[in-house]
């Protein structure tokens, strides 16, 4: 039967979509493309079983030809002599008489040899065979046929995913933790759902780029989570992600013996608690008996742990793994993210930064081989740029699993294009120079540096019940990389990125070039209007983690200091004056990090407190650097909406206006971080920009110098959040405000485009609308509860401060502008200010 081809694929028009197939759309490609395609007539899946990845792989190779080819093929579980696409593990292809040259598959590893209608697809187990069935979808899918012949083996054995999802009480959505696009695909009113269907999909993506394990709730972990009905649901997870190839694990409370278990002791050498923790793990393998493992959170922001008994970090850690032991091959994960949250800032020498190095390097070699310590890649907390943890370096007889994070805590939220490859390539091509032997973070997160058999990646991605699974289309690409990276961390994440993108917005040469300049900008960007020079991102760290608020990072036990004063900024993290943290580092590496003159620039204030006027390699001072930084970062941000231009019509609507608003707002906030950020280290400082830009505003209308009419002027905190400092509300929740200026001799006629700065907070949804000389420009609405999908904020500050514009306005001197705010419930209209822009200025 002839295939019948949707309408809008043969009209050449672009179908709307929402994002939830990710970049396994399997669009079909271009009629002319498709003929210079060899597709085999059949498929061939040696497996029947539909539990299994060899049989999941099958129907995934019928779905992807279907949708790409519009070729219907029928899927068999025996081999022909006809053509054919066998899929299948060694062992499998072997016994039915296939024959394979000399290969060296490691687990997971696979085998694909495509000639001419005759393709091989063969794993070294049956998840093994499922990846290369997406690597051969993912060449069709991109018009790719060449005729290849190759074994593919993933470069650590270990490739999970950890989820921050909360089981909430009941009558709740299961909430996540640094999650932005909507709760818990797992959780909802203390319980798993009963629907698992996005699971199933969650693990399909995940299979899709070579990942084969996920924990699937927070590591601030509820005990709950293990009473028998979520047992039972925990067995219902791993049964929809099963036949993905992708293993489920979970987060443990180390406190559960006493808080569920009503044990008087969590003690990890207390008989009771070892025989508590055996029947758990009896429980969980009965439920789950492909169960991947635990992570476990300890002794770290106030919560309890082995220490809190007098015990080592290795006592907790070998507890579960002795309980897991009998019951496979499930492994333990212990967080390195152990630390003091109530330290002495006026003590010169404490530094969390520290903690990791401090408390286990006297612990390698006291875990049990089935633990690995699983490592986030800088010493803090997912900074924008920080150095490689140190720790890496120390442990060398146990496993290090690196912890990453897709989900973008401290770069944006979602809310933010930030492409976060080339940040991790930083880390992972760092050569810790352990024993003065080449020692590259990815040798050792390999497995290969130390010859240890468990080792690999971990990342934070967080991925929620919105149709874009992380909020943004855009941040997709970075879990789609993070899977690559991980099988593969010598890949090229420009290459990585454009495959990505024909996947999943097609191979237009302009979307490719277009997405590839965006995202290749977008770290330095973040980087720069942000924190920069090792500073840190310099958000709200007792906070949201979003907006700008330098002052948060000092004056408390957190450890995320900049020691920042009227003269001076930094971390002094050396050995002869400092905390001592340089000397953590093999001795090549420390030295260049004990001296400012052999300190890269990009972390000089993470090593170094020094002057505002320490000059740089650049021949800047540190203060200028500061200034122009942030300027540079914001200008780049502000042509990402003009580039995204370039592909409207090339893509389905729905998504383009979607990253179209996004795009928008990050250039509006972009300017907020500017601001804040110059503004407050010109006021600690009182040195001026050479460039005369900070707290210069030539285009600027201040809200609290317009005539006020039901508004009333504000303070806003942090002070710098604002531009002058100052806002206007209107005086009650339910009646209207209005603020007029009259246009002065600043604005001869012309043409401008009038951006209006307001604060879009918790609460409501006000109403606005901007008139010139009577007559209105437009409305909007504080409504980006609805189109962010979060405001982070309910008060005006550098969370909810934000921007939106109205261009190619025809305006004059002795023009009347006027601004009409409706308030709504706990919203009322907050204003910043408004600026009247020539054509082409960035205010």
């Amino acid at each position: 039967m002839r295939p019948i081809i949707p309408l809008l694929t043969a009209l050449g028009l672009v179908a709307a979509e929402n994002g939830i197939d990710a970049w396994l759309r399997y669009a079909a490609l271009p009629c002319d493309v498709q003929k210079a395609a060899s597709i085999p007539a059949g498929i061939v899946a040696l497996n029947g079983s539909e539990t299994s990845p060899v049989f999941t792989a099958g129907q995934e190779l019928h779905k992807g030809i279907l949708g790409i080819h519009h070729k219907d093929l029928v899927v068999t579980n025996t081999p022909t002599n006809g053509s054919s696409i066998t899929i299948g593990t060694v062992d499998a292809f072997t016994s039915t008489g296939g024959a394979l040259p000399e290969i060296d598959l490691k687990g997971d590893g696979f085998w694909l040899s495509i000639k001419n209608d005759s393709v091989q697809i063969v794993g070294q187990n049956e998840r093994g065979a499922l990846y290369g069935t997406f690597q051969y979808l993912s060449m069709l899918a991109q018009g790719n046929f060449t005729e290849v012949a190759y074994e593919s083996n993933p470069s650590a054995p270990i490739r999970w995913v950890n989820q921050w999802d909360n089981m909430d009480d009941t009558g709740t959505h299961g909430s996540i933790e640094r999650g932005y696009a909507g709760p818990s695909i797992f959780f909802a009113d203390g319980l798993i759902v009963e629907d698992l269907t996005r699971v199933s999909q969650y693990a399909r993506l995940m299979a899709s780029i070579g990942l084969n394990g996920i924990i699937v709730n927070n590591v601030n972990a509820n005990v709950n989570l293990l009473n028998s009905t979520n047992m039972a649901g925990l067995g219902r997870i791993a049964d929809a992600m099963r036949p993905w190839g992708v293993r489920m694990g979970i987060s443990l409370n180390f406190d559960s013996p006493r808080t569920l278990g009503k044990l008087t002791t969590a003690d990890p050498l207390d008989e009771g608690v070892i025989q508590w923790w055996g029947d758990i793990a009896t429980d969980l393998h009965d439920h789950v008996p492909d169960f991947a493992g635990v992570l476990v959170k300890a002794n770290s922001e106030s919560q309890p742990g082995p220490l809190t008994y007098n015990r080592t970090l290795a006592d907790g850690a070998n507890l579960f793994a002795r309980a897991i032991k009998p019951h496979g091959d499930a492994i333990v994960m212990f967080r390195a993210f152990v630390y003091d949250n109530k330290i002495n800032q006026t003590n010169w020498k404490a530094d969390r930064a520290n903690a990791a190095v401090d408390f286990f390097r006297d612990l390698d070699g006291k875990f049990d081989d089935n633990v690995v310590v699983q490592i986030k890649y800088g010493p803090i907390d997912f900074q924008v740029r920080e150095p490689v943890s140190p720790l890496f370096g120390h442990l060398e007889q146990t496993g290090s699993v690196i912890e990453l994070q897709v989900t973008q805590e401290y770069l944006g939220q979602q809310c933010h294009l930030v492409y976060l490859p080339p940040l991790w390539k930083t880390i992972l091509n760092f050569d810790m120079k352990v024993d003065n032997k080449p020692s590259l973070v990815r040798d050792i997160v390999s497995g290969e540096r130390f010859n240890q058999k468990l080792a690999g990646y971990a990342a934070v991605v967080n991925v929620g019940t919105n149709t874009t699974w992380l909020g943004n289309h855009l941040a997709m690409s970075n879990f789609y990389a993070y899977g690559r990276l991980a099988w593969e961390p010598t890949s090229d994440d420009v290459s990585i990125l454009e495959d990505w993108t024909r996947l999943t917005f097609g191979s237009d040469r302009a979307i490719i070039d277009t997405i590839t300049k965006m995202s290749m900008e977008s770290w330095p960007a973040h980087e720069n209007y942000t924190g920069n020079l090792g500073i840190q991102s310099l958000t709200d760290i007792t906070g949201p983690h979003y907006g700008p608020k330098p002052q948060s990072q000092d004056g408390n036990g957190w450890g995320q200091w900049t020691r920042a004063d009227a003269n001076s900024i930094g971390m002094d993290r050396t050995v002869w004056n400092g905390t001592g943290y340089s000397g953590q580092y093999s001795s090549e590496v420390a030295a260049m990090y004990e001296d400012v003159e052999t300190t890269p620039d990009d972390l000089l204030l993470w090593f170094h407190h020094v002057p505002y006027t320490q000059k740089l390699k650049s021949g800047k001072t540190v203060i200028q650097h500061f200034y122009d930084a942030h300027y540079d970062g914001a200008a780049v941000a502000q042509t990402f909406p003009k580039q995204w231009e370039a592909v409207k019509g090339l893509i389905d609507t729905e998504r383009y206006d979607e990253v179209a608003f996004r795009l928008e707002y990050q250039a509006g906030h972009a300017l907020v971080w500017r601001d804040a950020i110059n503004d407050f280290y010109f006021n600690m400082s009182s040195i001026k920009d050479e460039q005369d830009r900070v707290g210069n505003h030539p285009w600027r209308i201040e809200a609290e110098d317009m005539e006020l009419d039901g508004y009333t002027v504000i303070q806003v905190d942090p002070f710098e959040t604002a531009s002058g400092f100052h806002g206007i509300r209107t005086t009650s929740n339910t009646t209207a405000g209005t603020a007029t200026a009259t246009l002065d001799e600043r604005f001869q006629a012309g043409t401008y485009d009038i951006a209006v700065n307001y604060f879009d907070v918790k609460g409501g949804r006000a109403n606005y609308e901007i008139f010139l000389n009577n007559g209105s420009l437009g409305t909007w609405i504080g409504n980006h509860e609805d189109k962010l999908g979060y405001t982070p904020s309910s008060y005006p500050d550098g969370h909810s401060a934000t921007r939106i514009y109205f261009r190619g306005v025809q305006a004059a001197t002795g023009d009347v502008l006027r601004i009409v705010g409706r308030p709504d419930g706990g919203e009322q209209a907050p204003l910043d200010y408004v600026s009247v822009l020539p054509a082409g200025t960035i205010d």
